[in-house]
């Protein structure tokens, strides 16, 4: 998976997230959005090219989203795949993370 981010001054920052968010890459990309997450506090996940996300990357979003929170910053999920959308639909995510 890879992940771009894009700056959006004063306090926001554009992540975007390409490829496979699972079991391999949920880790690497939970200490990526956290680190960012302490330098900004609006930020938002780009899932154009987000072709898949299993359970571990839906537990790496939801830490991202309690950081935002705790810090009283936001976090919101945009341009997401039919796909995708189906997974945060089918797991109760739609519900829970900021999706526009």
């Amino acid at each position: 998976m890879m992940i771009k981010m894009v700056k959006r001054p004063p306090n926001g920052a554009e992540l975007r997230l390409e490829g496979k968010l699972d079991s391999s890459t949920a880790t690497a990309a939970e200490e990526a959005f956290l680190k960012v997450a302490a330098d900004y506090r609006e930020l938002e996940l780009n899932l154009e090219k987000l072709v898949y996300i299993s359970s571990a990357g839906l537990r790496a979003l939801l830490s991202l989203q309690k950081r935002m929170i705790r810090s009283g910053g936001s976090l919101k999920l945009t341009h997401m795949t039919p796909a995708v959308v189906e997974i945060f639909e089918m797991t109760g995510f739609s519900d829970i993370l900021n999706v526009e």
